[in-house]
């Protein structure tokens, strides 16, 4: 019903624009030869009123599924809707755990008081998030041909993509102290993190996990599996990573994606770059 209502109102503020703009309350002929021109006088229209861009998406994206019912219901076209591109959304920043909150989260989900090998399941598989920056899905596929785990892991990630993640001797004890306790037996072709029925352990399972360890830590709602991932990658930026090592570590297509963990780590690149500048130290 929000949504309805929502798209409502966008509707209405659009067409009471048009009624303005040109004049006349627009009827469907009026609609489908509107140019270019009218579209983006009604976008810098709604700027002006302080809207959002994320907002003004919103709109837009109501008014191109009403021209699309238009051609749907009467067959017309509105050519002049097609040429008009939405407004650059900025995107959100990473919001990593701390490098202490994500070594508490690695320690609190292996004492819980609860069974001693889901418990070391959950550990494993905090430290391997953490610890090799792994994306959920991509440590849920691992199976029992992936253990005892290598020096070096090749995940095939988003896209088809496959790369090359070092696995600390940590990440790879916790798993190996999980596989020792699990009542399962490791099979090639079985999941290698298993539900307590012995199923695959879902994304859902630990999802919650990561809820009850951030409510028993007092951490905010952004301490989710994806937060260990941004805190990999944040914090190697922190200690002296290369911007170019961590993309390929984190299997971004495009350096502009690993781009946004500088943003949160500004200081450490202009540390990095006093001491790399031929100049920085000279008068």
């Amino acid at each position: 019903m929000r949504t309805t209502d929502a798209y409502r109102r966008d509707l209405d503020g659009f067409l009471e624009f048009l009624a303005g703009h040109l004049a006349a309350t627009p009827d469907l002929g009026a609609l489908c030869a509107l140019k270019p021109a009218d579209f983006r006088a009604w976008m810098a229209a709604r700027r002006r009123d302080g809207l959002a861009a994320r907002s003004l998406a919103r709109e837009l994206s109501a008014v191109r599924g009403f021209f699309k019912y238009i051609q749907r219901r009467w067959g017309l076209d509105a050519p002049g809707l097609l040429v008009i591109e939405g407004p650059k959304l900025a995107r959100p920043k990473p919001k990593p755990v701390s490098e202490d909150a994500a070594l508490r989260l690695m320690d609190e989900a292996g004492h819980r008081g609860g069974e001693p090998w889901v418990e070391a399941r959950d550990a494993a598989l905090v430290a391997l998030l953490y610890g090799c920056g792994l994306r959920l899905s991509e440590a849920l596929s691992l199976t029992g041909v992936d253990y005892p785990l290598p020096a070096a892991l090749r995940i095939t990630g988003k896209g088809n993509k496959t790369r090359i993640v070092p696995v600390l001797p940590v990440v790879a004890r916790a798993v190996a102290d999980y596989v020792r306790l699990c009542p399962m037996p490791v099979e090639p072709d079985a999941p290698l993190f298993r539900a307590l029925r012995g199923g695959p352990l879902g994304s859902r399972a630990v999802q919650k996990l990561m809820q009850t360890l951030r409510s028993r830590l007092g951490l905010g709602p952004s301490a989710t599996p994806h937060a260990l991932r941004h805190a990999y990658a944040t914090h190697l930026l922190a200690h002296g990573g290369d911007l170019r090592a961590i993309q390929e570590l984190l299997g971004h297509a495009s350096l502009s994606t690993t781009q946004i963990y500088a943003d949160i780590e500004p200081a450490r690149l202009m540390a990095v770059h006093a001491a790399a500048h031929p100049r920085a130290n000279r008068r």
